[in-house]
C-alpha cells in the first residue's frame, strides 16, 4: 500500500470562498489488479473531494477543485484580506432634486375633467 499527501485548492462557486484542504491518499491493490484509492482527512475517511466537497464559508457543494499547487503558481486566485472600509463621504447627486409636489401633480387626475 503506498500512501501519498495531497493538498487541494477549491473554490466555491456560491460564494466565490478559495481554500486549501490536505488529504492522505491511500493507494490499495485488492490483489486481483484492480486499484482503489482511500482518500483521509486527519485520520478519518473521507469521500473523494470530486464528491464529496463543501464550502466551509456557506455550506454550497456547488464547488470546484483547482490542480494540485495551483494556489502557489496564481497566488491572484486567492482573495484579499478583508475588504477596505466604505468612504464615510455622502453621496451627492449632480441633479437638481424635484419637489415632491410637482412630482404628484403631473399625475393627478381629476375625475370632472373627463
Amino acid at each position: 500500500m503506498e500512501e501519498e499527501r495531497r493538498n487541494l485548492p477549491f473554490e466555491c462557486r456560491g460564494c466565490w470562498h478559495v481554500w486549501e484542504e490536505d488529504y492522505l491518499v491511500r493507494h490499495v491493490d485488492d490483489g486481483h489488479g484492480n486499484e482503489s484509492h482511500i482518500w483521509t482527512r486527519g485520520g478519518v475517511q473521507v469521500p473523494p473531494p470530486s464528491t464529496g466537497a463543501f464550502c466551509p464559508k456557506c455550506g454550497s457543494h456547488q464547488v470546484t477543485t483547482f490542480p494540485e499547487g495551483y494556489l502557489g503558481r496564481h497566488p491572484e486566485a486567492k482573495k484579499a484580506g478583508e475588504p477596505a472600509e466604505p468612504d464615510p463621504t455622502p453621496l451627492v447627486s449632480p441633479a437638481k432634486r424635484q419637489h415632491t409636489s410637482m412630482v404628484h401633480r403631473s399625475w393627478i387626475v381629476n375625475p370632472d375633467s373627463r
